[in-house]
């Protein structure tokens, strides 16, 4: 298991388990929470499928996150979802593409450089593991800290049907 000291106050980075998977869900529900406050409901229901998502996409491989711990509490956290994609010029032979998600820090632990941690350990495990090519979904906050690591812009457009009327939009909005 990695495991790796960061500078003061003492924070430690690791690579999360399925032990982590109840923090995990909750980080992602605490970053949307951020982003516009969910109903109590709804933001029960994503905890729980995520915790299930978790439990089941590590094991096979689909799902990779690390964690920073100071004193044993979890205080920031970031994963990487394993996906395949169709063929595209310059990405022929299958190649994953990683999609780094649920890039969170409580808010006391901030501009201490656990973000841009997370970030580093993602991205070195994905080019030991032979993931060229990474995207994310950055709010306004993070922007900066994935652009240091050259993260651009995309052409990325997004459409969200409904489940229950096949002839309705639905209809977002963006952060």
């Amino acid at each position: 298991m990695e495991v790796q000291a960061i500078s003061a106050p003492p924070y430690l980075l690791r690579k999360a388990t399925l032990a982590d998977a109840t923090v995990l869900a909750r980080q992602r529900r605490q970053m949307f929470d951020a982003i516009q406050k969910l109903p109590e409901a709804e933001g029960d229901e994503l905890e729980a499928a995520v915790r299930a998502y978790v439990e089941r996409a590590m094991p096979a491989g689909t799902f990779h996150a690390w964690v920073v711990e100071q004193a044993g509490v979890t205080v920031a956290g970031g994963g990487l979802q394993l996906r395949t994609l169709m063929p595209r010029p310059g990405y022929v032979h299958g190649e994953p593409e990683g999609l780094i998600v649920s890039m969170w820090t409580e808010s006391e632990h901030r501009r201490h450089g656990l973000g841009r941690r997370i970030v580093e350990a993602i991205l070195a495990w994905g080019r030991a593991n032979g993931v060229t090519r990474f995207t994310l979904h950055a709010s306004t906050y993070g922007r900066p800290l994935y652009e240091l690591y050259g993260f651009i812009p995309t052409n990325e457009m997004r459409l969200s049907l409904s489940s229950t009327d096949p002839d309705a939009v639905v209809i977002e909005k963006m952060a």
